[in-house]
């Protein structure tokens, strides 16, 4: 069914990043065996596509420690894909060795994120990536990039466009295939959404190559994502049961929540190929070996009336 609501896609692609952004910022590392089990539900979920983990050094990011392990028992789906997280060059060959067939890269905006995160600058993030990115299409393999801190930083406050539309068209020239745009703080709010994809529509980025990926740290999570399906954005990045966090930011709390958004899709009639019961049936049972309720409101609306 049609919502009737003007300018708005007929099918949204949603990137799962529970698996990896989700779970790097748990107290205590997530056991292999729940996380493969997790990505198995998602897929079964109807997931296209299912960020799986990072290649960090563990000393970064210990609850991702297990990366190797994961890839090697992940049974990989056709017409799923898997895409990993990967710093460096080293961290490219892991992944080349794994059978990763989707990369990421990860790129500050702001020169002090770029500090907390990389201990580099902006400009020597970008460069420590250049290489990376140019062996993975050397390879044939689509890269992904992640913008962080799109709309605010928690040491430099608002972020100017134009500092974002710098990143994001170095990136694209470097051979990055996708952009994700991230509010890693949650501070966005639908006119500045709207304003920073003018802004890089106008700078020449590809409309159909960004992406949006928000925290929902104030509430508008899912305001903000409709604005940018307004806009032409047809891929959203979000988490099962609201999981995530940044370990270099303490004011980034949850993703999007997936079960949120797809009841705001659902509702407007918008295809994503997902089975809304079967994500909440996930996140109950992956709350539950986490020892804590979801952060989502469909599924802790859903939880009630189980009880």
């Amino acid at each position: 069914m049609s919502s009737g609501l003007p300018g708005l896609p007929g099918a949204v692609t949603i990137c799962e990043v529970g698996p990896r952004d989700g779970l790097q910022n748990e107290p205590e590392p997530v056991p292999a065996d729940v996380k493969l089990e997790f990505i198995e539900r998602l897929a079964d979920a109807g997931h296209a596509v299912i960020e799986t983990t990072s290649m960090v050094h563990p000393a970064w990011v210990p609850q991702l420690a297990d990366a190797d392990e994961v890839l090697r028992r992940l049974d990989r789906r056709p017409g799923v894909r898997y895409p990993v997280l990967v710093p460096n060059q080293r961290g490219l060959r892991r992944a080349l060795e794994a059978g990763v067939t989707d990369i990421a890269v990860f790129a500050p905006v702001t020169e002090s994120f770029a500090k907390a995160n990389l201990n580099r600058t902006v400009a020597e993030s970008l460069e420590m990536f250049a290489p990376v990115i140019a062996a993975a299409r050397e390879a044939g393999l689509p890269v992904r990039g992640y913008l962080s801190m799109c709309w605010g930083d928690p040491w430099e406050g608002a972020v100017p466009e134009a500092t974002v539309v710098d990143v994001a068209t170095a990136l694209i020239s470097l051979g990055c295939t996708e952009l994700s745009l991230g509010d890693t703080i949650g501070v966005a709010t639908p006119g500045r959404v709207v304003a920073l994809l003018a802004a890089l529509t106008g700078a020449g980025v590809p409309l159909g190559s960004i992406a949006v990926h928000f925290h929902d740290t104030y509430g508008q999570g899912l305001a903000n994502t409709f604005a940018a399906l307004q806009h032409g954005v047809t891929t959203v990045d979000t988490s099962a049961g609201g999981l995530g966090g940044c370990p270099y930011a303490k004011s980034a709390t949850g993703n999007l929540a997936t079960e949120d958004l797809l009841w705001q899709l659902d509702g407007l009639g918008i295809h994503t190929g997902l089975d809304l019961a079967k994500l909440i049936e996930t996140s109950l049972w992956l709350a539950a070996r986490l020892g804590r309720p979801s952060r989502s409101a469909v599924v802790r609306a859903h939880a009630n009336l189980l009880r």
